[in-house]
């Protein structure tokens, strides 16, 4: 009896150590054929209801290690539910350190790696918005991408 409680103690640590309250969505684009192509967006659907708060937008890609660039170029445009452009820009997300080609992420053989691209970021509306990403590289198909992932979480 004393081991079942014991047992039944820690999977109960295990799930509460897990929650994550800052988040507010996380989802992922796979990728099954290990490409993206320039006119194939990511794109990813949330809602806010609480204007309150600031939010971080971070972004996670998982490439493989064959990957041949060490950065990957996104252009990001955030849509309000009416279809307005809210915010949009070009970031450069390093994946592999300049120097000495090491995954900036965690891995073995594909490796990810999460970085935020907005912080802060105030809504003014209450509703759906619509994230689309597109990859932003020098070439058509980008080779050796897995996935990627777009989370929005509350600012600290």
């Amino acid at each position: 009896m004393r081991y079942l409680l014991s047992i039944f103690t820690l999977i109960i640590i295990v799930f509460l150590g897990g929650c994550d309250n800052d988040r507010l969505f996380e989802e992922k684009r796979d990728f099954p054929e290990r490409y993206w192509t320039f006119n194939d967006p990511a794109t990813f659907q949330f809602e806010i209801t609480n204007l309150q708060y600031k939010y971080d937008f971070s972004l996670n890609v998982r490439t493989t290690a064959e990957y041949k660039f060490q950065n990957l170029y996104i252009q990001y445009y955030l849509e309000d539910t009416t279809g307005r452009l809210v915010d949009e820009g070009l970031k450069n997300i390093l994946l592999f350190h300049p120097v000495t080609g090491m995954p900036m992420g965690d891995g073995m053989g594909s490796y990810d790696v999460t970085r935020t691209f907005i912080e802060d970021f105030t809504f003014t509306k209450r509703g759906k918005y619509t994230l689309r990403l597109d990859q932003f590289m020098r070439i058509d198909t980008l080779k050796e991408v897995l996935s990627v992932g777009f989370r929005v979480e509350k600012g600290q």
